[in-house]
């Protein structure tokens, strides 16, 4: 099992993404930081729609996570600052 962490310093905030990957599935996914957003459990939601999902597919999850979710306000963040924070966790 690889452990992976990925950061990305939002305009206002810090997004780190850590998960586990087990034969090239995304498990144990965990998002914080100190950056805002409403309400509160859209992170637990989104870490629970990315486990399971093979690490190439985690980007557009995250995409079509968001996109359904007009309830969320990010003041300062944006979707864009967590595929950073992906990107950077899958580089490692």
């Amino acid at each position: 099992m690889k452990h992976h962490v990925g950061e990305h310093k939002a305009k206002k905030g810090l997004i780190r993404i850590e998960f586990d990957e087990r034969d090239g599935i995304a498990e144990h996914v965990k998002i914080t930081g100190d950056f805002f957003i409403h309400p509160e459990e859209t992170v637990q939601e989104l870490e629970r729609e990315l486990e399971g999902h093979r690490l190439d597919e985690l980007e557009r999850v995250m995409d079509e996570f968001f996109a359904v979710r007009m309830d969320v306000e990010m003041p300062y963040v944006n979707v864009e600052d967590f595929k950073i924070a992906l990107k950077n966790a899958l580089r490692e």
